[in-house]
């Protein structure tokens, strides 16, 4: 659990400055979720986390987070894929996460992924963007 910790502070860091309080990420206790298997980390030391919520009727991808010294590896790609067949594997043909509206850069990544904007609001006084993907097969 203490290295899942250090890289999601470390992975969130970079959003610091441009939030006036810390990541929700980086207040979250993942213990729960590691007790029901529902979190999975790439590299020992661990390189990247991914934290999934399969919910009703898609797969909520909670988390993922890769360590700044690993990022440009294609670890989040990676666990993005591991996800998408997590969901299928339980029969779901949706995908869903939620970023915050100020990192742009994962707003770009997830674009690029075939996920779009579905909502946008305020929740816990964050300001989230809500994307999905529909899978195919």
């Amino acid at each position: 659990m203490p290295g899942i910790r250090a890289l999601i502070v470390a992975a969130y860091a970079r959003y610091q400055d441009r939030m006036d309080k810390p990541p929700g990420p980086v207040l979250a206790d993942y213990t729960d979720a590691v007790i029901a298997g529902r979190v999975w980390v790439l590299g020992d030391p661990v390189a990247a986390v991914l934290v999934l919520d399969p919910q009703q009727d898609s797969m909520l991808v909670d988390n993922v987070a890769v360590s700044p010294a690993a990022q440009g590896h294609g670890f989040g790609r990676t666990l993005m894929e591991f996800a998408e067949r997590q969901a299928t594997a339980r029969g779901l043909r949706r995908m869903t996460l939620y970023t915050n509206e100020v990192m742009t850069e994962n707003l770009a990544i997830y674009a690029r992924l075939g996920y779009r904007e579905t909502a946008r609001r305020s929740e816990g006084g964050y300001s989230r963007v809500f994307m999905a993907k529909d899978l195919n097969g």
